[in-house]
């Protein structure tokens, strides 16, 4: 069973630029980090985008939604920006709530590019709970996942929690 692996930017693949001093992109760390994960688990891994989510649009969340439609996996795992993330979740619910799909959602609070990134753990356990989750919409993050209606980001902890 392959899962199919959605970039669309955020923090999980934001680099620092030395010269200017802001968090910018140029590539994803995604296969690095699958190897240094030693994943064992089948990927197809496919770029949508490469933007912060607060400057994601409805059209490029169409344009996730769609992907995500029409891909031929079932278990699908979106690397996302985690202000917007439940906001691409319920679109996402909203246009494949009757789909046999499991798709989940996770990101990084810290640059994976920086080395001390919560991003590699959520990705393992995103990859994790797609195969094992039953279809839906998901949310992964810090080792739990949620229903993509029973969480929100608490900006004051920088946590994601049930609702």
């Amino acid at each position: 069973m392959t899962v199919r692996v959605f970039i669309t930017g955020g923090t999980f693949d934001k680099e620092y630029n030395e010269l200017t001093g802001e968090l910018s992109f140029t590539n994803t760390h995604m296969q690095q980090l699958l190897t240094m994960g030693r994943c064992r688990v089948p990927v197809a891994i496919q770029t949508l985008m490469m933007i912060d989510s607060l400057q994601m649009t409805e059209q490029d969340r169409a344009f996730i939604v769609h992907h995500c439609e029409h891909c031929e996996e079932k278990k699908i795992v979106i690397t996302h920006g985690t202000d917007t993330m439940t906001d691409t979740a319920a679109a996402l619910a909203h246009h494949l709530q009757y789909s046999d799909k499991t798709i989940v959602l996770t990101g990084a609070m810290i640059p994976i590019a920086f080395g001390s990134s919560d991003g590699l753990f959520n990705l393992g356990s995103a990859l994790a709970f797609a195969q094992t989750l039953s279809s839906g919409i998901y949310v992964a993050m810090n080792g739990r996942y949620f229903h993509w209606n029973h969480v929100r980001k608490n900006k004051e902890t920088g946590m994601f929690e049930e609702i």
